[in-house]
């Protein structure tokens, strides 16, 4: 398993992946007709190259042995990023289940980035658990 230091910099790049996300929505839907605008996939190309083990397979690994190294090294990878993600969901979808039209996305996310950078909130409890 990866330091919580390390799962709160994966949190901060997926609040910024999301951030980015936003705008180039704005971006669009202000002019449908631009090409101009990158679709993220390189912070999240860097993003998965960063989390992502590198796996050495022995060339006499049968293919068993494969995908039980390669399940392994990845898991936790994974369980990692889809934990950053689900976190940021969790908090927007709270944020709109509970009809505050007051408070933007930006704002959920800029609120959850300001928490994991502080590690926690006013109340000491770690937005990461």
């Amino acid at each position: 398993m990866l330091a919580a230091m390390e799962q709160r910099e994966v949190v901060k790049r997926v609040i910024g992946i999301l951030t980015e996300a936003r705008e180039m929505q704005r971006l669009l839907e202000a002019d449908l007709e631009r090409e101009d605008l990158d679709a993220g996939a390189g912070a999240v190309t860097a993003l998965l190259n960063e989390t992502m083990p590198h796996i050495a397979i022995p060339e006499d690994f049968t293919v068993e042995e494969v995908v039980a190294v390669v399940g392994r090294e990845v898991g936790g990878a994974v369980e990692q990023l889809v934990s950053a993600f689900t976190l940021a969901f969790t908090m927007l979808a709270q944020v709109h289940d509970a009809g505050q039209t007051d408070v933007s996305s930006a704002d959920v996310l800029q609120d959850l980035a300001l928490r994991v950078e502080g590690g926690g909130t006013e109340e000491g409890e770690d937005p990461l658990t």
